[in-house]
């Protein structure tokens, strides 16, 4: 069972009683609109959850694209009753991944004003199950999705330098990884950013740093290296964004996934 199958199981059970009883079982088309202005995600999904019922989707524009509210986003022709029971499933996926890809356009749109290189990125504080839809979206939102697992790369973070003996001990220890494996290294000081910066880290976190300590912090990581990664995350949000725009290459937010708000979408069975 895929993940498709999977949403589906979960929302219809043993039947949409609901639809069973009261849908006639006769074709029938409908029409999925964007209720307010948006990035749109999660079409290729949803047209595979309609499919799964036996519904033909027809998106009316790419996924990644920036639409004003009332446009007409996707159209549905078979049965009804199919496009009344996939309707929930299909909503929720389009809405979880708009509202990501839209956050995610709307930040890289406040940086490009003071900056044209930074990057804004997503973190794993994902939904469980779902990380790779979120990840997709954050991708479609003009974003960097960063790293999908524990298991893609090496982030060096404060409790993982406490029980390794401190920076030193942790920069000692990486020469040991594959030589193509990425190392970033979280950081809260001008000490550990120095040692993590002349021994090798690809890219340096600097965590839950002011603006103006970031700026020092990205001062002297590239003076040491001027191609090492700066990200900045922790204390940004987006109110306060734009006032990280000059000093890091990257700037993550956990708040893409764990608290976006969802885009509205709506479907209505056309007569």
């Amino acid at each position: 069972m895929d993940d498709i199958d999977r949403f589906l199981e979960e929302d219809i059970g043993s039947g949409d009683i609901t639809t069973e009883t009261f849908v006639p079982d006769v074709p029938g088309r409908a029409v999925i609109t964007c209720e307010d202005e948006t990035v749109v995600a999660g079409l290729e999904e949803a047209a595979e959850v309609f499919k799964r019922l036996g519904v033909t989707a027809s998106p009316e524009i790419a996924d990644g694209t920036r639409v004003p509210g009332g446009t007409a986003v996707m159209r549905l022709e078979g049965p009804e009753r199919g496009i009344t029971t996939a309707e929930r499933t299909a909503l929720n996926i389009m809405m979880r991944m708009s509202g990501i890809a839209t956050m995610v356009s709307d930040a890289t749109l406040r940086l490009r004003k003071h900056n044209d290189r930074v990057m804004v990125a997503g973190t794993r504080k994902t939904t469980p199950g779902f990380r790779k839809y979120e990840k997709k979206a954050i991708v479609l939102g003009g974003g960097d999705p960063h790293r999908y697992g524990l298991y893609d790369m090496v982030l060096i973070k404060d409790n993982h330098i406490e029980a390794a003996g401190g920076i030193e001990n942790v920069m000692e220890k990486c020469l040991d990884l594959p030589y193509n494996m990425k190392v970033e290294v979280e950081v809260e000081n001008a000490h550990d950013a120095e040692v993590a910066a002349k021994c090798g880290a690809d890219i340096i976190m600097l965590d839950n740093r002011t603006p103006g300590e970031a700026k020092e912090l990205y001062s002297l990581i590239k003076g040491i290296d001027p191609d090492i990664v700066v990200e900045v995350s922790g204390r940004v949000t987006m109110d306060n964004i734009e006032d990280y725009a000059d000093c890091a290459d990257r700037i993550s937010l956990g708040a893409f996934t764990h608290s976006v708000k969802a885009s509205h979408f709506s479907l209505a069975l056309l007569r």
